[in-house]
């Protein structure tokens, strides 16, 4: 999931520095549930949070292939089964994440240094909010870290907390996790 916000956006909407102004960028379940279900009490779920400023230029915005975006400082943390990560500078936030201080934003020198043409304009610097959910469970004597889904990572992480184990059922070619079901009872 990425979402971005720009002071400008901020003071458009009438919004203080506290504020922010989100804009959705990707879908978070992108994983579907279609194969073999396993049963597992060792488990970490894990959320990857990363802050990354992002700046497009073009001689012309109205001309696509003109455009070009330009990545400047980031910063990310990791979010394990839901507890608070050391580093944590807010959180958590509405989906149960702990996020890691702003990266500086770039200076008027940074920005100028990334133009390609002296007549290209560009765009306020855009604050790229980016998570991505993994999970790593141990099965049949065999470790494994797959991409998954915010809903898998919120239900693991409850799990993690009741001391429970985990149904994951597979997504396709078993190359990601698309859902998780706690388990009441299960024998570890």
């Amino acid at each position: 999931m990425a979402l971005l916000f720009s002071r400008r956006s901020l003071s458009q909407l009438g919004l203080g520095a506290a504020g922010v102004a989100l804009s959705l960028v990707a879908g978070c379940e992108n994983y579907p549930a279609t194969g073999d279900a396993i049963t597992t009490g060792t488990y970490e779920a894990t959320a990857t949070v990363t802050y990354t400023w992002q700046v497009e230029y073009a001689q012309s915005f109205d001309r696509r292939q003109t455009i070009h975006q330009e990545t400047f400082a980031s910063t990310s943390l990791v979010n394990r089964n839901g507890v608070q990560p050391q580093g944590a500078v807010t959180g958590p936030d509405d989906e149960g994440l702990w996020w890691p201080a702003l990266p500086p934003r770039p200076t008027a020198d940074e920005l100028d240094s990334r133009q390609r043409q002296p007549n290209e304009q560009r765009t306020d610097p855009l604050l790229q909010k980016d998570v991505e959910y993994a999970i790593t469970f141990d099965y049949s004597g065999q470790r494994r870290t797959l991409p998954t889904t915010r809903s898998v990572y919120r239900e693991a992480s409850q799990a993690f907390a009741q001391k429970q184990a985990l149904e994951l059922t597979y997504g396709p070619a078993e190359q990601s996790i698309g859902a998780a079901r706690r388990m009441a009872s299960f024998d570890r």
